[in-house]
């Protein structure tokens, strides 16, 4: 992968930061200008396009660039963003199967600061699925270890609920 800027991650940041003061349109335009600075085929660009339709409510023109970012070799923090961001789209439009199938996955694929929203995206996509005790499994599980008091009790129950 080319090796992206600290002046193009801070105004890309910056964007995202200001997300909220910029109509729909303009700001899936401007993170798509600068999408057009990175080399064609850049799964960084990619990603970022996906961010900024599933950030504006377009789930449906989300997944597939999630997809080529994913195929064309993104890595890092952003590899892992994009699965949950992915998977939180393909609930979105119906397809929480593959949602579920990608996040189990994620869950054995590495530890990191992520994993309480790859549990609480997986709990949600349990739900759709029809799994709603194993929701709450995951849901109570990753919440335990914030609890000030009860994290064993907690995470005791939550594995109780989905042992036979």
């Amino acid at each position: 992968m080319t090796e992206i800027s600290t002046d193009w991650e801070r105004r890309t940041a910056e964007a995202w930061a200001a997300i909220d003061s910029y109509a729909e349109d303009d700001f899936v335009r401007l993170i798509g200008e600068l999408a057009d600075e990175l080399p064609a085929g850049s799964a960084v660009a990619a990603f970022e396009r996906a961010c900024a339709w599933d950030s504006t409510g377009h789930s449906d023109l989300a997944v597939p660039l999630y997809q080529e970012a994913l195929e064309t070799g993104l890595t890092g923090i952003r590899r892992r963003r994009a699965v949950i961001q992915m998977s939180s789209s393909l609930r979105n439009i119906g397809r929480a199967q593959e949602s579920v199938v990608l996040l189990t996955a994620e869950r054995e694929a590495g530890h990191d600061e992520l994993d309480d929203a790859v549990a609480a995206t997986l709990a949600l996509a349990l739900t759709d699925v029809g799994r709603e005790r194993e929701a709450v499994s995951v849901a109570v599980a990753a919440l335990a270890p914030h609890l000030p008091r009860y994290q064993r009790s907690m995470a005791n129950y939550a594995r109780l609920l989905v042992e036979p």
